[in-house]
């Protein structure tokens, strides 16, 4: 199950440096987001069979995602292990997604929306969110 999201207004990196922010906290998700799908090359394998459920797996190395996402006071290596999505699945109209590893709970669904409520505010950029 994922959370996509769709950011509306400038400044678009910085949003995306809020939500990648958010996932680092959230052990319960990995995330996509266009710098990542670029970094990975993630449209150059749409529909080829058999690449999909490893699409991540060794083209970035831990390096490179730990200054995606804030540096190593951010994120630690363990967690760079688990933090980006390998379904193969682009962003496609959306902007970011949570992938769950689980199906989330209400509680949860309304801990992400507060989450990015939270982090997103300062920003002055809205979103909209759908879950599916």
């Amino acid at each position: 199950m994922k959370s996509y999201i769709k950011i509306y207004g400038p400044p678009m990196m910085k949003a995306l440096e809020a939500l990648r922010g958010i996932a680092v906290d959230m052990p319960e998700v990995c995330v996509m987001d266009p710098s990542i799908e670029a970094a990975i090359g993630l449209g150059a394998f749409e529909g080829v069979p058999g690449v999909s459920s490893t699409i991540a797996e060794g083209i970035l190395d831990t390096s490179q995602v730990i200054n995606l996402f804030g540096g190593p006071d951010k994120i630690s290596e363990e967690r760079c292990d688990t933090i980006i999505s390998k379904s193969g699945e682009s962003l496609g109209e959306y902007d970011f997604y949570f992938e769950w590893f689980q199906k989330p709970t209400m509680a949860q669904l309304e801990d992400l929306i507060n989450r990015i409520d939270k982090a997103l505010e300062p920003l002055g950029v809205r979103y909209t969110i759908t879950t599916k």
